[in-house]
């Protein structure tokens, strides 16, 4: 059975992005799952991680198809395009890799222009978990990397997953967007009595690895201390800071492929994936 996951924090920059890559690349890679990773941000950066930014500046020039096309399908048409048509998966899904064993890694890009969606919500966020009932069978794991708002994106990937996972960067102002989150969560489940969305926990990521200042030790606490009460499991496996996530972004590669990554950088990241792959019922 297809198990899909929305990583989402209502805060920007705790690194969703990345997290939601190297997990992608986890476990197509190391626990040879098929996995189709889902860009539902306007701002598009986990396309540009996985196609890097000249191909994928390419890949938008040559007009293919994105996510925006999942929700757009039945927006206005134009005299060229006359009604609107089914779309094909095919079309919409870019094939990243291919490995022998039988596990592969898919994207769904994204493009600026969804935000057009934004503007124009009304009856669309049932689109991408329609869509995707039509591809799901070929893939075990889901990965949707949303982005940091309350809006009809965020309802899409709520009713297309089945956990979520809340990546936390342990900074001043860390719990500013987890009751947000939790009441949105909340507000979906009364909505929606007939789905099971469940809250896999929260990851701590970037998080300094040894010596950290008393603001970063705060900050934790404080997020436990929410957790807590908002019935959330926290992540006893931690993404520590490492300057070979960046450049394993420039480079389109996940931590552990990356050039002079240390190995107690990769290991560490090995054990949130592993252990993420068992919460979520994959391992």
């Amino acid at each position: 059975m297809t198990v899909a996951v929305s990583l989402i924090n209502m805060k920007g920059g705790v690194g969703k992005t990345t997290l939601t890559f190297n997990l992608a690349w986890f476990s197509a890679w190391q626990a040879n799952l098929r996995v189709l990773a889902i860009d539902l941000d306007p701002q598009s950066n986990l396309s540009q991680y996985f196609m890097g930014a000249q191909k994928y500046l390419e890949y938008l020039n040559s007009d293919k198809l994105t996510v925006v096309d999942i929700f757009e399908q039945f927006s206005a048409p134009k005299q060229t395009k006359g009604a609107p048509s089914a779309l094909e998966p095919k079309e919409v899904i870019h094939r990243l890799h291919r490995w022998n064993d039988g596990s592969l890694l898919d994207l769904i890009p994204s493009r600026l222009e969804l935000a057009w969606t934004l503007k124009n919500p009304t009856e669309k966020a049932h689109l991408l978990p329609q869509f995707l009932s039509q591809v799901s069978d070929n893939y075990d794991l889901i990965l949707i990397d949303c982005a940091p708002t309350e809006s009809i994106l965020t309802n899409a990937a709520y009713r297309s997953s089945r956990y979520v996972v809340v990546p936390v960067k342990p900074e001043f102002l860390a719990t500013i967007g987890l009751p947000l989150l939790g009441r949105s969560l909340q507000e979906f489940s009364l909505m929606h009595q007939n789905q099971s969305l469940e809250m896999a926990g929260i990851i701590f990521n970037d998080a300094r690895r040894s010596n950290p200042p008393p603001e970063q030790k705060s900050s934790k606490s404080d997020v436990k201390k929410l957790a807590k009460q908002l019935g959330w499991a926290v992540f006893d496996e931690v993404a520590h800071h490492s300057d070979s996530y960046p450049t394993g972004s420039r480079q389109g590669t996940p931590i552990f492929l990356t050039d002079y990554a240390h190995h107690y950088v990769k290991d560490e990241f090995n054990e949130v994936g592993n252990r993420f792959l068992e919460v979520i019922g994959l391992k």
